[in-house]
């Protein structure tokens, strides 16, 4: 089978290209925490092992364990390294934003994005997996920055109370992941169908993020 071309959205991918011209320790790293990444996508982390995770990055199997104690260290470190990444992206998307509703879809349209070609990931973070509490840690404060940001932005022209543009901000934002996590591990067939067209997707819920904040 033909593996898919390199997306920089994908921190597989991310990892492999930062490691390209370091040394060969960081290469080999590397390509550990990318199959656990691809792993990721085929189930969940408690099905992992480590002969599986040491055979999809061409390593021996003992190679795993000059980096990582065992299975939980090695998805706590990446995990923990791609809420870094996701934050990243997210704050990229915003930059290039030209107002505050080009802003808006920007970064909804990155968020979409970057959970469906990093599911496996992303699942571990939406459905708070027990046993990995620095990575959860920092995706609460990936979520609370993100919250404060928008929050900011927004009470700067608006008469509503901050407390509430808070309140507004959290729950747009779980309802948007469980859209997400509905629609890539749900099986619903007419969900999928519905969303095919990701534009329309990405203008849905943009539109319910406007609607929510300004109402």
């Amino acid at each position: 089978m033909t593996s898919p071309p390199p997306d920089p959205d994908r921190y597989a991918d991310a990892l492999i290209a930062a490691a390209s011209g370091a040394p060969k320790s960081a290469r080999t790293k590397a390509r550990l925490q990318s199959a656990l990444c691809r792993l990721l996508d085929d189930g969940p982390p408690d099905r992992l092992k480590v002969a599986e995770v040491a055979r999809a990055a061409g390593t021996a199997h003992g190679t795993f364990y000059t980096y990582f104690p065992d299975i939980r260290a090695g998805l706590a470190e990446t995990l923990t390294g791609f809420v870094g990444f996701l934050q990243d992206r997210m704050r990229t998307a915003a930059r290039q934003g030209e107002s505050a509703a080009d802003r808006s879809r920007r970064t909804t349209a990155a968020y979409v994005q970057l959970f469906e070609v990093n599911r496996g990931l992303m699942r571990c973070l939406v459905t708070g997996m027990a046993g990995f509490p620095e990575a959860m840690a920092a995706f609460r404060r990936l979520n609370r920055d993100w919250t404060e940001t928008v929050v900011a932005a927004r009470a700067r022209h608006s008469p509503v109370p901050r407390d509430e543009l808070l309140r507004r901000a959290y729950a747009l934002g779980g309802m948007v992941d469980q859209y997400l996590i509905a629609l890539h591990f749900g099986g619903d067939p007419e969900l999928d169908r519905l969303s095919r067209d990701r534009a329309a997707v990405i203008d849905t819920l943009t539109h319910i993020w406007e609607r929510g904040m300004d109402g």
